[in-house]
């Protein structure tokens, strides 16, 4: 899950290929390094940790030349190091190559090369590409290219130069996003659109086994084969400013209050004008496929799967249909039960996580019909899946998903109301109640992000603790879970989230005397229960937070500590509400102790290997 750019064109490259990496960096920041044609060939910078310790070892040797790649690594094989930094080469030092992926047999190919007498400067499987080229290099860097990667077996986007052949950038896709973009006398790569908006907003997507040779004046678009394609131009209309912090002090704060513009986002057009009605006229699922539907599979990984969690309660409360949720890396080793009525729902915010593309795979091998829940259109689980419903977020830069999650949860109310219409579980008062209040959600959100001075006030209190749980119930306890992982991630506070149910079946033993713990009390079928599961908690010496409705303010603050009201909305809907209290807890809290907000240690933004 590491990014990638590339320039050829009339420019120095240095500084396309620096800023290119520097909106990439949420893919990973274990090293940085850039290839460069220069006037002595081709030379080579890179360097261990964030993107800076590149730029400062560029001040005192600056590379100057027309073209270029660059790199920016999260570590899969080899530990972070300037050795295993990339881009990597062969060891005449005439080929490089920087690599987005995984060779999974890359192995078995080292060995190979080793026997033949060549010899390898690191512990990274992209190396073993750089030798492969070298290897079958005959006056054609094309058909170099396209003789290695028949070698390979894995994931991979390349970008490929070599000192014989000054006039020609290769870039190949196989399993991991790659995007040219079409500039006057200039040509770029880049693994996401943010890397390329500065310089051009004209793009094409490649897809998986296909290739793309870049020269200043022209790009050819050929299969891996070598048979040349044809593929429609891009215009990207995104504003390049989205990229950017807009004024916040890290794009995980900004992207917190871009949520109600993420949930109206989502929801536009998709409503008949009165607002009664769900409108998708993007699926192409029938009718009568609709009503056929026997179960649902809903397959994500991380904060995508703690999505799909609140959409399991939102289908079977509306369509009445079963639903079960599996994380996508355990999907395809359980052997599901998978038949022609069974509907698998894949959620990615890149809609390139390897594990889920795996699963929809999987889906669509057993016959079921697949419908991704994605952020990126043009992406590969965008492509694959039958049908697809697109959150319109927009980019999201911060590790720590925030809008894309809620934007999620949005797409699944949308598409749990329309199977409702179809298979008729609800009447249309009920569905015009519930998009009635899912149009106040954006507003409701507002008047949250409006109280966070008192969030700001607990979180900096709690980040004094190095322990805290999370309690909930149906929903709560979804909502629970997605927000200890919040924590966790940017802030490294040992947190877990438990069912409150659940307490007294063993987690009561793990509280003890200020042991923060996290009530989550917004379901009315339930408060009374857990409001005696919070009563058990304070009985071992815990101090309780409770969120939950103001109308249930004075009732709770005579059994917890504090409270933290948010708007009332149905039941179904809380959780687009009472995620942004917790998501802004986790980061007052990491802001507190210091840490890097945006980029939390050992995460990247976009998991392409499994």
């Amino acid at each position: 899950m590491c990014g990638i750019v590339g320039y050829i064109g009339n420019q120095n490259s240095q500084g396309i290929l620096v800023e290119g990496l520097k909106k990439l960096e949420y893919r990973g920041y274990d090293s940085a390094g850039i290839a460069v044609f220069t006037k002595d060939g081709l030379q080579i910078v890179k360097s261990l940790g964030r993107l800076a310790n590149l730029e400062n070892k560029l001040e005192g040797h600056p590379l100057v030349g027309s073209a270029g790649i660059g790199h920016t690594r999260w570590a899969t094989h080899g530990k972070p190091s300037d050795a295993n930094s990339h881009p990597h080469t062969d060891e005449t030092h005439k080929f490089s190559v920087v690599h987005n992926g995984i060779i999974e047999n890359y192995l078995e190919l080292k060995e190979q090369l080793m026997a033949e007498g060549r010899h390898f400067s690191s512990e990274t499987d992209t190396e073993v590409i750089s030798h492969l080229i070298a290897r079958e290099y005959d006056g054609d860097i094309v058909k170099a290219v396209q003789k290695a990667i028949q070698f390979m077996r894995g994931a991979f986007a390349l970008g490929v130069l070599t000192e014989y052949e000054p006039d020609k950038l290769v870039a190949v896709r196989q399993a991991s996003p790659l995007i040219i973009g079409l500039g006057d006398g200039e040509n770029f790569i880049g693994s996401d659109i943010p890397a390329l908006l500065e310089y051009t907003r004209n793009v094409y997507i490649l897809n998986d086994g296909e290739m793309a040779v870049l020269s200043r004046d022209a790009v050819e678009l050929m299969t891996i084969e070598g048979n040349f394609i044809s593929r429609e131009m891009i215009t990207v209309d995104w504003d390049a400013v989205t990229a950017e912090k807009g004024g916040y002090e890290h794009f995980m704060l900004k992207e917190i209050h871009e949520q109600p513009k993420a949930y109206r986002d989502t929801m536009l057009g998709r409503m008949n004008p009165e607002g009664t009605k769900v409108i998708l006229p993007e699926l192409k699922m029938t009718e009568e496929q609709i009503k056929n539907i026997k179960n649902v599979q809903i397959v994500a990984c991380g904060t995508a799967y703690h999505a799909g969690l609140v959409g399991r309660n939102l289908i079977e409360s509306l369509a009445r249909i079963p639903v079960e949720n599996d994380i996508a890396s355990e999907y395809r080793y359980r052997s599901p039960i998978v038949t022609p009525e069974t509907l698998v729902i894949v959620v990615s915010q890149s809609g390139e996580t390897a594990d889920t593309l795996a699963a929809l795979r999987e889906g669509h091998a057993n016959g079921a019909h697949v419908l991704a829940i994605t952020n990126v259109v043009g992406s590969s689980i965008a492509r694959e899946a039958d049908d697809v419903l697109v959150t319109l977020a927009g980019p999201e830069i911060a590790v720590a998903s925030t809008k894309a999650y809620t934007s999620q949860i949005i797409a699944f109310a949308l598409f749990a109301l329309y199977l409702a219409e179809v298979r008729g579980t609800q009447s249309e008062k009920e569905i015009a109640h519930i998009l009635a209040a899912m149009q106040s959600l954006p507003e409701q959100v507002e008047s949250i992000l409006e109280k966070k001075d008192d969030i700001k006030a607990y979180a900096e209190h709690i980040s004094k603790h190095e322990h805290l749980f999370y309690l909930g119930r149906g929903v709560d306890y979804a909502v629970a879970q997605e927000s200890s992982l919040k924590l966790k991630e940017i802030s490294y506070i040992h947190s877990e989230a438990y069912a409150a149910g659940e307490l007294k079946h063993g987690t009561l033993a793990l509280i003890e005397e200020g042991v923060p713990v996290i009530a989550l009390a917004t379901q009315e079928a339930v408060l009374e229960k857990t409001v005696s599961n919070i009563k058990e908690v304070k009985a071992r010496g815990g101090e309780v937070l409770a969120i939950t409705h103001q109308e249930h303010v004075n009732d709770l603050l005579k059994s917890v500590d504090r409270v933290i009201a948010i708007p009332k909305t149905l039941p179904m809907l809380t959780p687009a509400l009472s995620i942004v209290t917790t998501q802004l807890l986790a980061y007052y809290a990491s802001l507190a102790l210091g840490h890097d907000v945006d980029k939390p240690r050992n995460l990247a933004k976009s998991v392409t290997v499994e």
